[in-house]
């Protein structure tokens, strides 16, 4: 594993490229033998980073939940990062573009916790019993370091994502809450618009045949570090639609149809 002097000196490097909008290299470029040991490390490091700022944990995301994607990045698992309070956003509102360098969006459903989660041994079941609601929302993906090598045209490994906060930057909440036992998560569709214009489907099927199982990963991940989810606790289940790019003057519109709608404006 890496040195822990190394660890906090990255995650520090991630916190300045936040707030100057200066991208960083990829950490493996610099240090080909790290793992994705090492990786969560550094996410953890800078997100202790924000909460001694005075920022407050919600919530986590999952990614990388659809077999395409893992295969993709060369991974068997999903990978999760950290939502913090200023990261949450609402249905309708209004989102300056300038905060971030390369935004896209995605489709998710968000798991509100009306119960604490711990593992190991999380179930299916264990996540619907701990469920309050669940909702429709958009994830709005960042990075604080290139997506593409400036020199070479490589792309980001997982290693470098997971670092990078599992590239979560915001998410949007929104459209009919539902009680997990009034629906069948499975078949929970959305059709994704940008200003008007049908970019991408998907049913919430695809992420790990039931959006709930994300959840029970996460929790037995968490476990491994002595962690849980809190109660109240915002969770972002894992994208049933590929990612798309949105700058200043798009509008975002995903329509779950019985389930309702979520919109966002970047300005």
């Amino acid at each position: 594993m890496l040195p822990e002097t190394t660890i906090a000196g990255l995650a520090r490097r991630l916190d300045d490229a936040e707030r100057t909008g200066t991208p960083l290299r990829m950490f493996t470029r610099e240090h080909p033998e790290m793992t994705l040991r090492d990786a969560y490390a550094v996410q953890r490091a800078w997100a202790d980073l924000k909460i001694a700022s005075g920022r407050v944990v919600k919530g986590h995301k999952i990614g990388l939940t659809s077999r395409a994607m893992q295969i993709a990045v060369g991974i068997d698992e999903p990978d999760y990062g950290v939502l913090f309070d200023d990261m949450v956003h609402h249905d309708g509102d209004v989102i300056a573009a300038s905060r971030y360098r390369e935004p896209r969006v995605e489709v998710e459903l968000a798991f509100i916790l009306d119960k604490p989660l711990r593992g190991p041994g999380c179930t299916l079941y264990d996540v619907l019993d701990a469920t309050r609601y669940v909702t429709p929302a958009l994830e709005i993906l960042d990075a604080r370091m290139h997506r593409r090598d400036p020199e070479t045209g490589a792309g980001r490994t997982v290693v470098d994502t997971i670092s990078d906060n599992a590239a979560n930057a915001a998410l949007v909440l929104g459209g009919r809450p539902v009680r997990p036992a009034e629906a069948d998560l499975r078949w929970i569709a959305a059709l994704l618009f940008r200003n008007g214009r049908i970019e991408e489907t998907g049913v919430a099927a695809g992420v790990l045949n039931n959006p709930a199982m994300g959840i029970a990963w996460l929790v037995d991940k968490l476990a491994a570090h002595g962690e849980s989810l809190a109660a109240g606790e915002i969770v972002l289940a894992g994208s049933f639609t590929r990612p798309i790019d949105v700058t200043a003057g798009d509008t975002i519109h995903a329509d779950y149809g019985p389930y309702g709608s979520v919109s966002c404006r970047f300005s």
